[in-house]
């Protein structure tokens, strides 16, 4: 999967703004290839975690589901990854946005601080691209712990508030975040939520997981595909700064956050 917001294929495809995003993207993996070879997209790194801990027969809830588990190109993917559980949930407060959820059937319109599920009922719980809308993540993770039988994993996908991309984006307003995300990454007004950033650093959402009862598997400061595609130089300058953070001393720059926790 190449490390993009949309794929040439899908964006080619599209209509004409799609396909002016295509031939972006087509400059930039040139500009990409040169300075940071093999980087990836932060969402194809979390469907590697999750090809690894979804297994066959589990009983599985996807926390903050919107209406798709993978970005829209993967479906084939989605749609394997959730035949393998014996049963997959999704919960959200997004009512309209669960209910148009292309591979999970089982959907509950629930806040996750309380959750409509029994004690110790699940094996596994993930989130994607979620906890930095969370007002109260200590209350969220114990609940995640509640429903989890012992030894059952969280996987949590989420920004970084020392990346450099969150840093900007909290400077700017609402508003103004709308708008670029449906430059940048097509993403429909409606799909731009509010985010807080009360557990998105690496040691603040260490210290609440731990706190919450679950212990550390796996924690990945991981780097992602350039936000600024669409310039030949700001792209360079962005690029040549992510290559820096692949420096081991600076890996809590990067932009994204990847844990596993096993509840003890």
């Amino acid at each position: 999967m190449p490390s993009t917001i949309w794929p040439l294929k899908y964006l080619q495809s599209s209509t004409g703004a799609a396909s002016r995003k295509g031939r972006w993207e087509e400059r930039y993996f040139a500009i990409q290839r040169r300075i940071v070879p093999g980087l990836k997209y932060s969402q194809s790194i979390y469907e590697e975690v999750l090809d690894e801990f979804v297994s066959e027969g589990i009983k599985w809830l996807d926390a903050g589901c919107g209406h798709q588990l993978l970005p829209e190109w993967r479906f084939e993917q989605e749609a394997a990854l959730t035949k393998r559980a014996d049963l997959v949930l999704g919960t959200d407060l997004d009512f309209d946005g669960i209910k148009k959820h292309r591979t999970i059937n089982h959907v509950l319109y629930s806040n996750l601080e309380r959750l409509p599920l029994p004690n110790e009922s699940l094996d596994l719980v993930t989130c994607n691209m979620v906890v930095e809308h969370l007002a109260n993540p200590a209350a969220v993770f114990s609940e995640f712990n509640r429903v989890l039988k012992p030894g059952g994993r969280v996987i949590i996908h989420t920004p970084n508030a020392l990346g450099y991309t969150t840093i900007a984006a909290r400077m700017l307003p609402q508003r103004m975040r709308v708008k670029l995300a449906g430059i940048l990454e097509a993403r429909p007004a409606e799909d731009v939520f509010l985010a807080h950033y009360r557990a998105n650093t690496p040691a603040k959402l260490d210290s609440l997981l731990v706190e919450a009862g679950f212990q550390k598997e796996k924690f990945r400061c991981i780097a992602s595909a350039c936000a600024l595609y669409f310039s030949r130089v700001l792209a360079s300058i962005e690029l040549a700064y992510i290559r820096l953070t692949l420096l081991s001393e600076l890996r809590k720059l990067r932009t994204n956050l990847l844990c596993v926790y096993t509840k003890r």
